[in-house]
């Protein structure tokens, strides 16, 4: 993915791995934060992958192969579906709208290859047919209207429109702040939704069978998922954040890892990490050589979210 045209703003500082195409903030991530919570702004995520599945047959395979209910999805409404492996572990996630003749989904920056490529070989006689659209489409989000894709070649002048700028440190502390997992940085190739807290958000109950369908309804039913999401307030007495991945330790025993992590304007260091179900919920814990306090994020008991009230 080549650097987003939004680089140029003033005071642009592009973010780093996978988010390295877009700004991590434009000077003051901290002021950021405050207009996205006040409802102004937006950011810049066109580093994401975008597709688009056409075809009359697609909402019915959608709903086939996927976690969530895709028959009569309303047009332009935004939804989450998971894809996922014979055992219940998450292998793909994508959000996306339709608007009444072509689904079109965006995913994590470089996932989208994978997904399509598991995508074609389940068409068999469907009538669906596939496009990558990343070249052509941008995604952004602000406060008042959620996600949306622009035209790449009009994100420029969508900017002026929507400004200010907020950059991704803004969003994602905003994201870690509400609990909200993200594919592939707060999950690894064990998850399972009931872990993350996705059971509701990408995941219905009340469907047809799909891959990976029983291990959820188990875990649902009988509740007590072997892991779970929490949010960790860090000990913001260290000028860093915890490497993704870093082991969280409760005494000297590993209890799980940390995957993202923010400076949150109220909160402080904030990031989020999957433990072993079992982990007290008020036990300290140690990651990457910083103190952490949790706040629960997936009740460990059932399995769901739980919305902090922000």
């Amino acid at each position: 993915m080549t650097d987003s045209p939004l680089l140029t703003l003033d005071g642009a500082v592009a973010g780093n791995g996978i988010d390295a195409p877009v700004a991590a903030h434009y000077g003051s991530f901290n002021t950021e934060q405050r207009a996205l919570e006040q409802g102004e702004g937006f950011v810049d995520l066109s580093h994401h992958d975008v597709f688009r599945i056409a075809g009359p047959d697609r909402l019915t395979w959608l709903h086939s192969l996927t976690t969530q209910y895709f028959l009569d999805l309303a047009p332009d409404t935004v939804t989450q579906g998971l894809i996922l492996s014979p055992n219940g572990h998450v292998e793909h996630e994508f959000r996306g709208t339709d608007d009444g003749e072509a689904f079109t989904a965006w995913t994590e920056p470089g996932a989208s290859a994978a997904l399509v490529e598991f995508l074609e070989r389940m068409k068999f006689m469907t009538r669906v047919d596939i496009t990558d659209e990343t070249a052509a489409l941008a995604l952004t989000w602000r406060p008042a209207t959620g996600y949306r894709l622009v035209p790449r070649d009009q994100l420029p002048t969508y900017a002026e429109a929507a400004g200010p700028a907020a950059g991704l440190w803004a969003f994602e502390a905003l994201r870690i702040a509400r609990g909200e997992a993200r594919f592939g940085i707060d999950t690894d190739h064990r998850s399972i939704p009931n872990e993350m807290g996705w059971i509701g958000p990408a995941v219905h109950l009340d469907k047809g069978c799909y891959r990976g369908q029983e291990t959820v309804a188990r875990v649902h039913t009988l509740g007590r998922p072997p892991r779970r999401l929490t949010l960790l307030h860090l000990d913001g007495s260290e000028n860093r954040l915890p490497e993704v991945g870093a082991d969280v330790l409760s005494g000297e025993k590993v209890v799980g890892y940390v995957g993202s992590s923010a400076r949150h304007h109220e909160l402080g260091p904030i990031a989020l990490a999957v433990l072993k179900r079992n982990t007290p919920v008020d036990a300290p814990l140690l990651t990457d050589g910083i103190d952490a306090a949790q706040e629960i994020v997936v009740d460990p008991e059932v399995g769901l979210h739980v919305r902090p009230l922000r």
